[in-house]
């Protein structure tokens, strides 16, 4: 074996860790100093092994960069959207990265006014990313903030638009987002614990002051909670919200009385989640009080918010879960999901009749988008499917027309939908459990067990992989490959019962079920061990690390992005950000009845001597949300332990963090990198 070929090998310095009177040996825990030249020269290695191994296949990943950047109109608009006088606009401009956030006041055909063209603001800088724009109700002040380094830790400035002129003000350690009392003058934010990166302290500014001395309006002691601060849609309240995994609680104050004291809603009770909004005299409550598993709809006075003021509206049914409300002036609007399906429920406050938007296919979403407005008819809504691209749709809830105000554009002259299957299938997991996939390929695919497929899965937090359209993805449908999303436990894609027997001593059931779903689709010949692929990240990573170690022989090749794999160091870690916030979603392994079990599963834990599929590993050096050590850490066990001689690839961005770069085109780019993977492994050159 030629020198370049030979992969680097981590130093081996032990370090004992022991919890519970059990000791586990980490060889590789010295990866996570960020700061130490030899972990940069480690990670850079990596990198050199993987740019090496892969560099025929580089003109390739130049070739499916050009072709997946060739889909995207690149001048694009957002569909317009009107609040409080003003329509507020999208737009990319050709051969450009970043977005121009622009208005119009009163009607479309007005003079154009651009608030912030972020292609400028980035120049100079290898990452950046503006959130949290939100503007007074005068029009005059509008907050923002920006991160330079993708750490999710925002700086808040506040611009005259007006005058074109950014203050010198600059809030810093930030999450972003802000919202503006209705005096105009006085601006609530949320502050970062500066560690462990936990949204923990509502301050207040006042325009016009110095930002050191902002007021503490209210610090969230709890290390499992964090905290947020928004204005009701209807702009007479302020909120304060405190949410972990299992509960909530939120405080109000009018909006037109900045300097009061906030009261609470309805005091935290552990168990118990709601959510508020405001219409009329009253306040609307989505819960899960009264044993209510998928949530039932309630309704209280404002002047009487506690909970034994809260009166049932939509009760609680076993079998649809209530995602979401959305208020209008005559209408109630509800996201339902049943037997796995996004359903929109109109309900007219007059009562003249409920019904549901009609949807005919099995593999689509629907979800409602940016209603701001209280005062209208038109609900706006997005809809796609495995082979749909995504549309926004207004619908007048009065009259029942609709009318598609964009569908995504898909150039290149090459696509039509109709080339395209699109199926759900059920797979039946070791425990009797029916769980649903979601499939997309190109007509004509013939089940002879040698399809390339490529199954995706992310199975945590009750979040819900509903079946979406890319355009990026047919760069493998039309290389034959079968694309399909797992709705695996963990998730919450068939209710809130779906969630809880996916987590804490449940998660492994995440693991099975993905690893059923795999054997169900090469039984049923779409696809043979050979030609299997699965992918994840995040969550979804630590997902793709417990598969590799329970079931390796079933796939050809797995794509790992900044996956969660070390976890029982990291939730022992509470210094870490975000991990005391984890604890009702994994445990805490201070307990050692968690501690054992997450210990069973633990991909970095549990690597052992056996043959491993191909790997792809990518992380960010500055990722927030999974820090970096982990995926090096793992990367370097695997490869002294396995067995085969299949690749192992670590490839660390080091200047981004969890959500990759932040250019528009820049993500192709990594897209690119793990399509070629997926590929050159299948033998397809082009």
């Amino acid at each position: 074996m030629s020198k370049e070929n030979i992969p680097p090998i981590a130093k081996i310095i032990p370090k004992k860790l022991e919890k519970h009177g059990h000791v586990r040996i980490d060889n590789y825990y010295w990866l996570n100093e960020r700061e130490n030249p030899e972990v940069i020269d480690y990670l850079n290695k990596e990198n050199e092994y993987y740019q090496k191994q892969t560099a025929h296949t580089k003109k390739f990943q130049e070739e499916l960069f050009t072709e997946m950047k060739g889909r995207i109109k690149e001048d694009d608009t957002s569909v317009p959207y009107l609040y409080n006088g003003y329509w507020y606009i999208t737009r990319y401009e050709t051969g450009k990265d970043y977005p121009i956030y622009t208005r119009k006041k009163g009607n479309l055909d007005a003079t154009e006014e651009i608030l912030f063209d972020c292609n400028k603001m980035a120049e100079g800088h290898s990452y950046f990313q503006l959130s949290g724009m939100n503007v007074s109700e005068d029009n005059k002040w509008c907050a923002f903030g920006v991160d330079l380094v993708s750490r999710r830790q925002y700086t808040i400035q506040i611009k005259n638009l007006e005058t074109g002129e950014i203050l010198p003000v600059k809030i810093e350690n930030t999450t972003g987002g802000s919202t503006w009392a209705s005096d105009n003058k006085t601006l609530f934010y949320t502050r970062k614990d500066s560690q462990t990166l936990r949204s923990d302290k509502i301050y207040k500014h006042k325009m016009g002051t110095n930002s050191e001395d902002d007021e503490l309006i209210y610090h969230e002691k709890d290390d499992t909670f964090y905290t947020f601060v928004y204005k009701e849609k209807s702009k007479k309240y302020l909120v304060i919200g405190s949410s972990s995994t299992l509960t909530s609680e939120y405080q109000i104050l009018e909006a037109n009385n900045p300097d009061g004291q906030f009261r609470i809603f309805q005091p935290r009770v552990r168990g118990v989640e709601y959510s508020i909004s405001h219409y009329g005299d009253s306040f609307y409550v989505v819960t899960n009080k009264d044993k209510a598993t998928n949530f039932k709809l309630m309704k209280t006075p404002e002047a009487a918010t506690s909970s034994n003021n809260w009166k049932d509206l939509i009760p609680h049914r076993k079998d649809v879960l209530i995602e979401g409300i959305e208020i209008f002036k005559d209408y109630l609007v509800v996201e339902e999901r049943s037997n796995g399906l996004n359903k929109i429920q109109i309900k007219p406050w007059n009562g003249s009749g409920d019904y549901y938007l009609p949807f005919d296919i099995e593999t689509y979403t629907a979800y409602t988008t940016t209603n701001i407005d209280f005062d209208t008819e038109i609900l706006r809504y997005g809809y796609q499917s495995m082979a749909t691209p995504s549309s926004v749709i207004d619908f007048n809830m009065r009259t029942k027309e609709k009318k598609v105000l964009k569908e995504q554009a898909v150039l290149g002259g090459k696509f039509d939908k109709n080339n395209y299957t699109e199926e759900r299938i059920w797979a039946t997991s070791e425990d009797g459990t029916r769980v649903p996939i979601s499939i997309v390929y190109r007509k004509g695919i013939i089940k002879d067990g040698k399809n390339p497929f490529l199954l995706y899965a992310y199975g945590s937090y009750g979040s819900s992989m509903d079946p979406y359209f890319s355009s990026t993805r047919l760069s493998l449908l039309d290389r034959g490959f079968i694309y399909g999303i797992a709705h695996i436990r963990g998730g919450e894609d068939l209710g809130r019962e779906w969630y809880e027997n996916g987590k804490l001593l449940k998660k492994k059931n995440t693991f099975t079920d993905f690893i059923d779903c795999s054997k169900y689709v090469i039984e049923q010949k779409y696809t043979s061990a050979k030609h299997l692929y699965a992918e994840g990240g995040s969550a979804g990573g630590l997902l793709m690390g417990a598969i590799v170690n329970m079931a390796p022989n079933l796939y050809n090749g797995v794509i790992a992005q900044v996956p969660f794999v070390d976890v029982i160091t990291t939730m022992l870690d509470d210094s870490i950000p975000l991990t005391t916030g984890e604890y009702d979603e994994w445990g805490n392994p201070n307990d050692k009845e968690y501690y054992d079990y997450m210990l069973s599963y633990s991909p970095y834990d549990q690597v052992k001597a056996q043959a491993y599929p191909n790997m792809y590993v990518s992380t960010g050096l500055h990722d927030s949300q999974v820090q970096y050590w982990e995926p090096a850490k793992w990367v370097a066990k695997l490869r002294v332990m396995k067995t085969d001689k299949n690749l192992l690839f670590l490839d660390t961005n080091m200047d981004a963090g969890h959500g990759g770069a932040s250019g528009r085109f820049e993500a192709l780019k990594e897209l690119a990198k793990e399509f070629s993977f997926l590929l050159d492994l299948e033998g397809i050159k082009r």
